[in-house]
């Protein structure tokens, strides 16, 4: 079954933040087996070969949270 599990990440639109071991926690719209993109949070290895455990969120609810990440003071 693993063998016919294909994906393609269609824009990366950030990186969250990059650990130890250089996986990076990255933001991006990924279509899963030709389906329609969605927006995923996920680790992945620097090659982009591995992937971590990740969420996927809808359209709704990646809009959720960039209007909340657009109101946060980082400074």
């Amino acid at each position: 079954m693993a063998e016919d599990f294909s994906y393609q990440i269609e824009k990366t639109l950030g990186v969250i933040s990059e650990g130890k071991g250089g996986w990076n926690i990255e933001l991006n719209l990924i279509s899963w087996g030709g389906r329609p993109a969605k927006y995923d949070i996920r680790s992945w290895s620097p090659d982009h070969q591995k992937m971590g455990k990740g969420i996927t969120f809808t359209a709704d609810e990646i809009s959720s949270l960039k209007t909340l990440l657009n109101t946060l003071d980082f400074e």
